[in-house]
């Protein structure tokens, strides 16, 4: 395999900065060839609040994931989060020059390049436009229009808008650590695609990514994101309340949280004790793992009763709108014991924890596939997309300066269909796959 198709994902996040390079394997998985991650300390609740020591910290991921791999990193794929970020509902319309013609990727490129024109409030850009439904003239809700005819072509979008001088932070860090920045990617969306199966995106799902600064929702629905949100809080504000009830330092409220802490308080007896050494020469001080389990249960519900607003707000009690598939828990945030029924209870909603495994070869190491990489695995997921796309853009440019003989329009229409060809094909081994797992 060519090494042009490497790609890097880097998670900016609040607790740790991870880089992760990889390509795909002959059965189109996810390689990782090297991984590297360092503490995260200019990161505040997903924003960079400290330029030059999230730099220090993107090299030292950077440089570790370099060595191991053996490749070295030039662009990444970057995911951003915040309480910055905000979604919003927009629908937009192009009316085509020529109706005889039918329906084409420019066309649509047009109409979203149309929704990136939009003003927003001083201060904001958009980050991403998604399409939803497509009208075609009069006729609605189709999801695919490439290949129809119509004169007015009419969307709806998701459109999600972020702070520009956060954006700018993240972009500046990048290229101060010496890397381009390929692509800006909102971490909810990275996180849904390395977990999520494509059932549940039909069926209506919601993504509940706890970070240690935000945790993240992204909802989707009959294949389409449907809401995005960052909460600003997450493991990390759990941490703060073990350390003030316990009269602790932060390290050690960390260790207990990881090693006794439970969401669920009736787990534990008022027999069990934990002895935390003193600090220097004080007398060591004992903590009940009930009272533990109390901080950290009155703390989470908090988070997910925040979640599960939103998730009323986007629709989730409508017939239209509810989620069959119900909750999926990912981040590291997401490994808290009895975490998940919790969840089920406060919600009703099933739950099930989100291992960003479904996308990665066979042979992985079994670290990469814990629920703290999600988002990382879907940055490197987006990247690698992305070259995809790009050199199947240069086929077609070498394919038509190849044939500059020939009148030019003839080569374009031939290479049109390659790449739908494709994604037929790559759904027909995804569902051939499906079933041959669902058969073991």
């Amino acid at each position: 395999m060519e090494d042009n198709k490497i790609a890097v994902g880097l998670d900016i996040g609040t607790t740790k900065i991870v880089a992760m390079i990889g390509r795909k394997n002959e059965y189109d998985k996810i390689e990782v060839i090297g991984i590297g991650k360092a503490k995260s300390l200019g990161v505040k609740r997903g924003v960079v609040s400290n330029i030059t020591q999230t730099i220090q910290s993107i090299q030292q991921a950077v440089d570790e994931a370099e060595s191991v791999s053996g490749v070295k990193i030039e662009e990444v794929v970057v995911g951003i989060a915040g309480q910055h970020i905000r979604s919003l509902h927009h629908s937009d319309y192009i009316t085509r020059n020529n109706a005889d013609e039918v329906i084409d990727e420019n066309d649509i490129e047009n109409l979203v390049n149309q929704v990136h024109k939009l003003v927003m409030l001083p201060g904001e850009e958009i980050i991403h436009v998604l399409p939803q439904e497509f009208k075609v003239d009069s006729q609605a809700d189709i999801k695919e229009p490439i290949g129809m005819y119509g004169g007015r072509l009419e969307a709806n979008f998701h459109v999600v808008v972020g702070q520009v001088s956060s954006i700018r932070n993240i972009g500046r860090c990048v290229k101060s650590a010496g890397l381009d920045l390929n692509e800006i990617t909102l971490e909810p969306l990275a996180s849904a695609s390395a977990v999520l199966s494509q059932e549940e995106k039909e069926a209506g799902v919601a993504l509940i990514d706890i970070g240690g600064g935000t945790t993240d929702l992204a909802i989707f629905k009959d294949g389409i994101i449907r809401h995005t949100a960052v909460i600003p809080f997450g493991g990390n504000v759990i941490t703060d309340d073990i350390k003030e009830g316990c009269s602790i330092i932060e390290k050690q409220a960390e260790l207990l949280k990881i090693k006794f802490g439970s969401a669920w308080p009736g787990e534990n007896k008022e027999t069990e004790i934990v002895s935390i050494p003193g600090l220097r020469g004080r007398e060591p001080k004992e903590i009940t793992l009930k009272n533990l389990s109390k901080i950290i249960h009155a703390r989470v519900q908090e988070i997910i009763e925040h979640v599960y607003l939103e998730i009323k707000n986007y629709g989730h009690e409508t017939a239209k709108g509810k989620l069959i598939a119900g909750i999926v828990l990912t981040g590291g945030g997401s490994q808290l014991k009895h975490l998940r029924q919790l969840v089920e209870y406060i919600t009703g909603m099933d739950a099930r924890i989100g291992y960003p495994n479904e996308h990665l070869a066979g042979d992985s190491d079994e670290v990469l596939s814990s629920p703290s990489y999600a988002t990382a695995v879907g940055l490197l997921m987006e990247g690698l997309e992305r070259e995809i796309k790009v050199e199947e853009i240069v086929e077609q440019v070498n394919e038509v300066v190849d044939e500059g003989l020939q009148e030019e329009p003839q080569p374009i229409i031939e290479e049109k269909p390659k790449p739908k060809k494709k994604s037929f094909f790559e759904k027909f081994t995804e569902s051939l796959k499906e079933f041959l797992d669902n058969a073991e």
